[in-house]
């Protein structure tokens, strides 16, 4: 092992100190904070709104709902903030966790594959393929035979498509590279992104026009309990997945010539990281619409934090990513109450001022390196 490899691949005995200069009891300390910090946002997320809810009062109502803890909750609230609070608001605020961790975890992966600072997870077409199918739902009513779940589970068939194609031109002599997964992705969006356009055109009515633009610019409006599991199950084992192969993403960011010198399985390894990105991003964009600039933007900041070990960079990102996505969606229906901007608004006033901060900022590199 070279020199310069000793910060991606720590030995056991400094595997709990420094990595990439960044001290073990600053990352713990992190860590606490933002799950501090999580738990704060959902709390205030959920009692916001047209009708008011205590603190107490919410955390009362969702401890009723679990077993064994049932019993010993005395009922102090009203049948509305029951159904405020259990039914509308805390299905939506728990999918904002969801599709938060999910694109920032799959953010920082893509951003590792293509060794790309601009890398978010949509630029291999995924939701460009669920957009076909997300629109055909809300202007057709097509899929109808699945009920309330068909623009969900449509979404999903239509991200997995588009990765299949994606997949399918990228492979040549059984080996995808970085430039033509690239290239694919972007040929592959281009082409779905007209069909959606097209379908959009050929919708019959006004409102299927307006439905369907609000969908693709991203909305928790959706939430369900009942849609929440399967998503949550996706990016849970796919977060996973991503923290038992962290070595191997950070030799990825030093090269391929040199990953495969650290013993890397490049090809092999890539084809996993392409998988596990496109579902990850499939189930968000399923349920919430493309939400830009949030798998594009929390990598850089928790690069920032706790530099570019991805043992650290992908729990940070989940949380980060998290909190980012519950104040997103409370400023998209808040602001302009009764009326509700598309989240894909509000995370993009967010993100375009970053980038131009990161632009001038002279001292920062991706990878988080100074």
């Amino acid at each position: 092992m070279t020199p310069g490899t000793s910060g991606i691949y720590p030995s056991k005995h400094n595997s709990r100190a420094n990595v990439a200069g960044k001290p073990a009891w600053g990352f713990t300390t992190i860590l606490l904070l933002l799950t501090g910090g999580l738990m704060l946002s959902v709390t205030l997320a959920v009692m916001l709104g047209p009708v008011a809810v205590a603190p107490g009062t919410v955390w009362r109502i969702a401890l009723s709902h679990l077993p064994w803890l049932d019993q010993w909750i005395p009922v102090t609230w009203t049948k509305p903030e029951q159904y405020i609070v259990w039914e509308i608001r805390f299905p939506r605020v728990l999918l904002g966790v969801v599709v938060g961790a999910g694109l920032a975890v799959t953010g920082a992966a893509i951003q590792a594959l293509i060794r790309n600072s601009l890398a978010d997870p949509y630029i291999l077409g995924v939701s460009s393929g669920a957009s076909v199918t997300a629109t055909l739902v809300i202007v057709f009513g097509a899929f109808g035979f699945l009920g309330r779940l068909a623009l969900p589970l449509s979404a999903f068939i239509g991200s997995l498509a588009a990765m299949l194609m994606v997949f399918a031109l990228a492979r040549v002599a059984g080996r995808i590279s970085t430039t033509r997964l690239l290239l694919a992705g972007v040929a592959v969006s281009m082409m779905l992104s007209a069909v959606t356009n097209f379908i959009v055109t050929m919708a019959p009515n006004e409102k299927g026009i307006r439905d369907a633009m609000y969908w693709m610019m991203g909305s928790l409006a959706g939430a369900q309990w009942d849609t929440l599991l399967i998503p949550s199950l996706i990016i849970a084992a796919g977060t996973v997945v991503l923290l038992t192969r962290y070595r191997s993403l950070n030799a990825l960011l030093t090269g391929e010539e040199a990953a495969v010198t650290l013993g890397v399985n490049v090809q092999a390894f890539r084809v996993l990281l392409v998988v596990v990105a496109s579902l990850l991003t499939g189930a968000v964009v399923s349920v919430s619409g493309s939400i830009g600039f949030v798998g594009l933007m929390i990598p850089h900041i928790v690069r920032l934090m706790v530099g570019s070990d991805h043992r650290r960079v992908l729990p940070v990102s989940l949380l980060a990513g998290a909190i980012f996505v519950v104040w997103a969606d409370g400023c998209a229906r808040l602001v302009l109450a009764p009326q509700e901007l598309p989240i894909g608004i509000v995370t993009a006033v967010c993100g375009g001022p970053f980038f131009v901060w990161l632009l001038r900022r002279s001292s920062y590199s991706f990878g988080g390196e100074k």
